[in-house]
């Protein structure tokens, strides 16, 4: 590394600064190509032949087709700390970047730090010697340039110093042996806890209700509780890939939520081309393992897959089709955990788990949508849902919750109920934790307590955790305690 004395005299030559992987973490080409599978999906087939002509004439055609806001892209918070306090030293800050003008000079605008702005147009792609050449040509033989790749290599040969951000150790070592550092930025680490994050193994937790087929017919058999142990495993896998689909379709909107910007490709943690590797290998290793079940649990697990991306591309952005859709996906779980086993599912459990989950998810809506009048905001960005709709959508979580109560309460009194139970007047003590339950859920969120997902929250919330238990106690006196014959 050169001395740090001719570091600090770099500071008073023009400061240089890329976009893709330094200014930002994320990279604004994948961003759009993303954009455009969202927005104009047939034209990902034009994607080979417009590479053809050049990286620019590529830029240039998805610029036309698709817009990236620059409201809605992560930053990095240190860097532009550092920049804001050279700008208000009286640097000279210029921004160039391989990213399209389109991209370029709004970003410049939003953040208001950048005297001039280079980047690549339909005539010339803005990278390595490229950009060197048009740095020279603009801001003059003296500057300083912070990046963060290999491709930025070439920039820093003609530079007077560098700016590391978030390079890698292999760049950052070459560079601290050939010029000057100004300053460094280190890249926060993305271990297993960003990719338990990403992944979203606390979701897995719903991937229980496959095992209610087990409970609800009281067949415990090894076989069963082995096979339905592998169907946790590919519903589990299945999940996180959808998970992950759905975290990279919706970047824009995540972005904008107080909560969910946070999530690691909404802030860049992760880079969005290793979410794409990773959905597209989970979804493979899921397949192979429910092959080894039975063709109806992949028919299931497929089923499962394309509602998903049905509800994340599209649904989720439907008012009232999104609810039902996400407690359809719930029942889902327990239809499948029955055809992995063989055990057939009656229309009690079915009629029952639909209102339990539309309740459910009404919750969770309603509970967005609080959050949302806290805050002053009329509507959900992304979503067809707006404050007013609390009227409706809270009478009706209710009712389905309610209705639920109902449907059991009718199970209760039917004649298989009798022939399979020891004790069927026990299950009303089942009905009561229902409702005492239901109701709670439904106060901790008119409280403003409720998160995000609520069967997340009822595995958290310690009366949730003694009311399903206490469930699961009354259900199995029901069905081996005979009380009469104790009172006989």
């Amino acid at each position: 590394m050169l001395d740090s004395q001719q570091a600090q005299r770099s500071t008073t030559v023009p400061l240089v600064v890329d976009l893709d992987g330094t200014l930002t973490p994320t990279d604004t080409l994948v961003e759009s190509v993303l954009l455009l599978a969202k927005h104009s999906a047939p034209d990902l087939l034009k994607l080979p032949f417009w590479l053809l002509r050049g990286r620019e004439h590529l830029k240039s055609e998805i610029a036309r087709r698709v817009t990236i806001s620059p409201d809605a892209l992560p930053y990095r918070e240190d860097l532009l700390d550092y920049l804001r306090a050279e700008k208000a030293g009286g640097r000279e800050l210029v921004l160039a970047t391989a990213a399209h003008r389109s991209i370029a000079e709004p970003v410049a605008a939003h953040l208001a730090l950048f005297d001039r702005v280079l980047a690549t147009d339909e005539t010339r792609n803005l990278k390595g010697s490229n950009k060197l050449a048009a740095i020279r040509a603009e801001v003059g033989p003296e500057f300083a340039y912070a990046g963060d790749s290999a491709a930025d290599l070439a920039v820093w040969e003609g530079a007077q110093a560098a700016v590391l951000v978030g390079a890698s150790h292999a760049v950052t070592r070459t560079v601290r042996a050939r010029h000057a550092v100004e300053k460094e930025f280190p890249k926060p680490a993305a271990g297993l806890a960003t990719w338990r994050k990403a992944l979203r193994v606390h979701q897995w937790a719903k991937n229980v209700l496959l095992f209610v087929p087990l409970l609800t017919a009281f067949s415990f058999a090894p076989e069963h509780v082995a096979t339905m142990l592998l169907a946790f495993l590919c519903f589990s896998g299945a999940a996180s890939a959808t998970y992950i689909a759905n975290d990279l379709w919706d970047l824009g909107n995540d972005r904008r939520h107080p909560r969910k910007k946070l999530r690691p490709f909404a802030s860049g943690a992760l880079p969005i081309t290793s979410g794409v590797l990773a959905a597209l290998l989970l979804l493979a290793g899921s397949f192979a393992l429910a092959s080894t079940i039975n063709k109806g649990f992949v028919a299931m697990l497929l089923s499962y897959v394309v509602l998903t991306t049905a509800y994340s591309w599209w649904l989720k952005e439907r008012v009232l089709l999104d609810v039902l859709m996400l407690s359809t996906l719930y029942t889902m779980r327990i239809v499948t955990g029955s055809v992995a086993v063989g055990i057939h599912t009656t229309s009690w459990l079915l009629a029952f788990s639909l209102f339990v989950f539309l309740s459910l998810a009404l919750v969770k809506r309603c509970s967005e949508l609080q959050l949302m009048q806290q805050r002053g905001q009329a509507s959900a960005h992304g979503r067809d849902y707006h404050v007013v709709d609390l009227a409706v959508l809270w009478p009706m979580g209710l009712a389905s919750a309610l209705a639920a109560v109902v449907v059991l309460g009718l199970f209760i009194n039917a004649a298989e109920t009798e022939a399979r139970y020891a004790s069927p007047v026990l299950l009303w003590g089942l009905a009561a934790l229902m409702i005492y339950w239901l109701g709670r859920l439904w106060i901790k969120t008119a409280r403003g307590e409720m998160d995000d997902d609520p069967v997340l929250y009822a595995l958290k919330d310690r009366g949730s955790r003694v009311a399903l238990a206490l469930m699961v106690v009354v259900a199995v006196c029901a069905h081996y305690l005979d009380v009469k014959a104790l009172f006989a």
